[in-house]
């Protein structure tokens, strides 16, 4: 992915340049994405996780191949050129089978590895960093890093008989929980250049070792931990001060930058300064659904003041339903009941109402819902108190006050920051 490295040499030259990550499977996510991708004139990175998407289909239901046949589909739609898009796949390893023995998680990793490479992935997330159920814990650097490595030459041998560019990767042991941190955040330990140093040494020395140094100036980013999280409730927001140390080390590594995972909720300035700081790969997710249900649920409010309650959808009563239905995805993660639970479950930073969203009976409620607004749009009066940068936006001729444009905009609201801060549209000179 040339792109990809492109990407890392302009930094490298001293250009405050990076690339942002969309990290989600929902189709107005994807939408927005590649809207606004055309708007800037810039390549969208789309990337899907393991537990999204993988050989059995994860919590979406589509395989690697899928994935990418949904966002091309997309891409048609809206009039955005295919070859403008990159593929990543992220925290591609054992994430999903940690129930199983090393030897069977690895084996189902290998498989996942494989479909993405061949369906058209080329950033590879290669996580090998939490341990099985007949591992110790925490893993070594040592067994991640082989982990790491096993997986890369299954990506390469894809690569080779499917054809095309070859992929980049991302390594590092310090990561970032998918999705956010399940417990209370106050402050965070960054990571010591130290143990940024041990990770990059004990993988490189396993790539030689496995015959695939010439691998080696591929691997492109390194996820380490700056200081950025979120919980349910809270936001740890990037301090530079705090990050110096560990950001001038990766300038001594003339291919790599970090990638920076977790910076959903961040401040405008506080992804700028993290791109500055060689954080060039920024990661967002949950902050784009976290948009998407701010949207759908100010829009349920306004179909059922426009409607009343026999003629509305009803889009907030089915998600919840559909949550307290089916608890797989949220009740290790939220209070177990009361007042809480209800603000965790819709409300929270972690945004674990995203696993819903693909629910039939909830697809069916935001589907009513946006052909009830396209045969009454609310009126601006209503859309000023309860939507009021769409507001203006619509009194602006910049969009129309219909459903899908109105959530469309939300979620670009999120997307701007993260392309001002990656500077997308920039010339990139190799």
């Amino acid at each position: 992915m040339q792109v990809m490295q492109d990407i890392v040499s302009a930094h490298k030259k001293g250009a405050p340049v990076g690339i942002y990550s969309v990290c989600s499977a929902h189709p107005l996510v994807i939408e927005a994405s590649l809207r606004h991708g055309e708007a800037t004139d810039s390549m969208v990175l789309i990337e899907a996780t393991s537990n999204q998407v993988n050989q059995d289909g994860g919590y979406t239901g589509m395989r690697p191949a899928d994935f990418v046949a949904r966002v091309h589909a997309i891409a048609d739609q809206v009039g955005f050129k295919r070859a403008d898009i990159l593929f990543g796949g992220d925290h591609l390893g054992p994430n999903c089978w940690q129930h199983l023995a090393a030897d069977e998680a690895m084996a189902k990793s290998d498989v996942m590895i494989d479909q993405y490479v061949r369906a058209g992935f080329r950033k590879i997330h290669l996580d090998c960093s939490m341990s099985c159920a007949d591992d110790p814990v925490p893993l070594t650097d040592a067994i991640v890093a082989s982990r790491a490595v096993r997986l890369c030459a299954v990506a390469e041998a894809a690569w080779k008989d499917v054809g095309g560019e070859p992929p980049v990767y991302i390594i590092g042991t310090e990561v970032p929980v998918p999705g956010g941190a399940t417990e209370d955040l106050e402050t965070l330990a960054v990571t010591s250049p130290e143990a940024a140093e041990a990770t990059i040494l004990e993988h490189q020395r396993a790539f030689e070792a496995a015959g695939l140094g010439a691998v080696w100036p591929r691997v492109i980013g390194l996820v380490v931990q700056p200081g950025v999280e979120f919980d349910h409730h809270k936001v740890v927001d990037y301090v530079p001060e705090a990050a110096t140390s560990l950001s001038r080390f990766i300038e001594r590594y003339p291919t790599m930058v970090f990638e920076a995972h977790s910076t959903d909720y961040q401040t405008p300035s506080a992804l700028k300064a993290l791109v500055r700081d060689h954080f060039a790969i920024l990661k967002v997710g949950p902050g784009l659904t976290y948009a998407l249900r701010e949207a759908i649920l100010a829009l349920d409010t306004i179909e059922r003041e426009l409607l009343g309650d026999n003629g509305a959808s009803h889009v907030r009563r089915t998600v919840q339903q559909a949550m307290q239905d089916n608890p797989v995805h949220w009740r290790k993660y939220y209070a177990e009941s009361g007042l809480q639970q209800r603000l965790d479950l819709e409300y929270s930073y972690s945004d674990r109402i995203r696993y819903y969203w693909a629910q039939p009976q909830v697809e069916e409620a935001v589907s009513r819902l946006i052909a009830n607004l396209k045969a009454s749009p609310p009126p601006l009066t209503m859309l000023s108190q309860y939507m009021p940068e769409e507001y203006w936006a619509v009194r602006e001729g910049r969009i129309r006050n219909s459903a899908e444009d109105l959530i469309i905009h939300r979620i670009e609201a999120v997307l701007k920051m993260y392309s001002g801060a990656a500077q997308v549209g920039e010339t990139i000179e190799s």
